[in-house]
This record gives C-alpha cells, sequence and structure tokens, in this order.
C-alpha cells in the first residue's frame, strides 16, 4: 500500500528531487557546490520576496528560532510575544530561556492575533525591542495577518524589530519580507519547499542586521554574521545536508515554473477541498474559518470517535497518515497537511478515507456527503 503523508510535515517529496538527492556527493568547498547555493539563494530570494541574503543552517525550525532570538537581542531586553498555538509558545520559550523579559499576548488556541489587540499589548511596553510573531499556526490550523500587523507594529515601534516565524507558510501563502517590513524570516526545508528536513532558511532585514552588530546574547553555530561571510564565498561555515541543496536545486526551479500566485492559488484550492469535505461530513473546523490555513487544516474529533484509534485506523488501513493534535488538543482534533508537493487526487484520497474510517467508528456521515 503506497503511503498518503497527509501531515504537515515533513511533506512528500517530487521523484525528480529524490532522484537529485540521491546523487554522489561533492567537495562542499569547491566550485560545483558553490555554483549550487548561489542558484538555491536566489530562489528563496525571489520566494521569501526580499534583496537580503537568505541564510542556510543545517537545522530544524525550531534552531532557526533560536538563531532568531540569539542574533537579534541582548539579555534583559523586552519582547512582546504574540501566541496562538504550540508553535507560539515554543518561540516565547526560547526567548525566555535567553533571559529576554517576554510579555505574552496569548490569543485562544483556533483563533488569530487581531492587530489592534497587538497594538494595544505593545504599547503597555515602552521599551520593546522586538514582536515575536507566527504566520501560520501548525499546531491550530489558522494563519495570522502578519501584513495587518506589521503595519500596527510599525506604527507604534517603528525600530522594534518583529521576526516572524512561516516555518509551515513559505512558499505556499504569500508573504512579502520586504514590502511588509519584516525583520527576521525564517522556515524549514520540510514543509513547503519539496525537500526533506535538515535545513533551516533564513531572511535577515537591514534592520535586523544593525541589531546583530548590537546584541550580546552567545552565539556561535547559529552567528548570523559567520554565514552570511560564508555565503558571499559560496559556502557554509559548518558542513551543510549536501543532499537537501541539490533537492533544492531541482525544487526551487519547479516552483518558479509553477509561479508563486499559482502555488498560493493551489494552496488555496487544497484547503478549500478540506474544509468543505470536513463540513459535508458533519465535522466542526476548529480554526477561526476567517483564518483558516491553506497549508494545514484543524479538524475536531467528533463525539464519540476516539482521536488517537482514528489516526491509528487511517493509517494502518488506509495508509493515510494524518496527525493528530499537540498539547491541550491531544486526541481532540486531527490535522491534515496539504502544502509542498500535492494534488488533488490526494487531498480526495485522504477525505474518502477519513469518511470511511469515522463511518467505522461510529460517526454517522450526513446523507449525500461528497464521496459517500
Amino acid at each position: 500500500m503506497q503511503q498518503n503523508l497527509r501531515i504537515p510535515g515533513p511533506t512528500p517529496i517530487p521523484p525528480a528531487v529524490a532522484e537529485a538527492m540521491a546523487r554522489p556527493m561533492i567537495n562542499h568547498r569547491g566550485p560545483e557546490f558553490a555554483a549550487i547555493i548561489a542558484r538555491v539563494s536566489e530562489g528563496l530570494q525571489h520566494f521569501f520576496q526580499t534583496t537580503q541574503p537568505v541564510l542556510g543552517f543545517p537545522s530544524s525550525g525550531s534552531g532557526a528560532m533560536e538563531a532568531a532570538i540569539v542574533n537579534s537581542f541582548s539579555p534583559g531586553d523586552e519582547v512582546l510575544s504574540v501566541t496562538c498555538g504550540a508553535f507560539g509558545n515554543r518561540l516565547a520559550k526560547i526567548a525566555e530561556t535567553f533571559g529576554l523579559k517576554v510579555t505574552r499576548h496569548a490569543v485562544e488556541w483556533g483563533h488569530a492575533a487581531d492587530p489592534e489587540a497587538v497594538a494595544q499589548a505593545l504599547a503597555a511596553i515602552p521599551n520593546a525591542r522586538g514582536v515575536l510573531l507566527t504566520h501560520n499556526e501548525t499546531s491550530t490550523g489558522i494563519t495570522n495577518d502578519i501584513q495587518a500587523l506589521a503595519r500596527v507594529i510599525r506604527q507604534r515601534r517603528p525600530d522594534a524589530l518583529i521576526l516572524v516565524d512561516v516555518v509551515s507558510s513559505l512558499g505556499c501563502i504569500d508573504l512579502r519580507m520586504d514590502e511588509w517590513d519584516l525583520d527576521v524570516v525564517f522556515t524549514g526545508s520540510q514543509k513547503g519547499w519539496m525537500v526533506p528536513p535538515g535545513l533551516a532558511m533564513i531572511g535577515v532585514s537591514q534592520r535586523a542586521w544593525a541589531a546583530t552588530e548590537r546584541a550580546t546574547l552567545p552565539r556561535s553555530y547559529w552567528d548570523f554574521r559567520a554565514a552570511r561571510k560564508s555565503l558571499e564565498k559560496g559556502q557554509t561555515p559548518y558542513t551543510p545536508p549536501v543532499s537537501i541543496y541539490f533537492g533544492l536545486d531541482v525544487s526551487l526551479p519547479m516552483m518558479r515554473a509553477e509561479g508563486r500566485d499559482a502555488i498560493f492559488a493551489r494552496h488555496l484550492a487544497g484547503g478549500t477541498l478540506v474544509r468543505e469535505r470536513a463540513r459535508t461530513m458533519g465535522l466542526r473546523l476548529f480554526a477561526d474559518p476567517a483564518f483558516a490555513s491553506n497549508t494545514v487544516t484543524a479538524i475536531d474529533v467528533p463525539e464519540g470517535v476516539d482521536g488517537k484509534a482514528l489516526t491509528k485506523a487511517m493509517r494502518e488501513n488506509e495508509g493515510v497518515v494524518i496527525a493528530g493534535g499537540q498539547e491541550h488538543l491531544e486526541g481532540r482534533i486531527i490535522r491534515i497537511g496539504h502544502l509542498g508537493y500535492f494534488s488533488e487526487a490526494d487531498l480526495t484520497a485522504c477525505m474518502d478515507a477519513l469518511e470511511r474510517q469515522l463511518t467505522a467508528l461510529g460517526h454517522r456521515v450526513p446523507t449525500g456527503a461528497a464521496g459517500a
């Protein structure tokens, strides 16, 4: 049975990417790799929508979070952290771990941050040096309006650094780093980029580069300055995940050929398909529909159904792998990923399987539901 991987990362990879990643190793300090990293960097700038260099660190997205914090701030700096799920909480926790004075503006899980409420929270912190945001909260299936949030932040704190977790959104949902005046924007290879885990990619604004020179938090592996210096030579400070660069050297041209707007439209269509099918099954979406993510859909497990049994049945009986809930939502929601390399047929097969397994577990699907 061929697996239909429908979690919000790691995501499936195209055959051409898998083939490229199987090629023999090369010298990561030689001219061949320098040419690859130059092409990859230019491709990443296109999707970050920035003229700034995009740094690469061998890491998961959580490593990128730490890198963003330690290169931007000094011990005791005050920051506002806007949290609306598990990954917003993780970024806030990292900031606290490194001795920042963090004020959390907590938003109810399943809802997006309100720009005016964030502006009021920021106004209460006269010495705020930065604001920590999550673009797409993978744990709840919502997408924050970063453009609107950045606008109100700039109105009240023109010099504050805006750090944005775009791990599960960049390359799938429109995010304009330069136009929206964002400072540190970071993502991970295993989401919308159609390659495996192992590379964190980070865009850094001119304002953030100036802050990096002032910041006194300890950093060695995560030093943006070392990464930029190496990038200028077509290298990385440490041994890079060479195979992932091989993959990106194929996936980024595929994405360029499809086009940014077409990719965003495909993800909108995928999210719409999953949400509409869920509704026809009598299921309730966990996220506020006005801010529902186009890369991951969170769905309440219906009353009387064991959430863990449902994900197990999907995996064992259907070959479809979906995600469960995190933290206090464990067993209460399921999450279906639709980002990166996917087709309408993949999502339809997933929802058909979900309908069958819900029925087998006692959930009554309304008569006439699509796929019934």
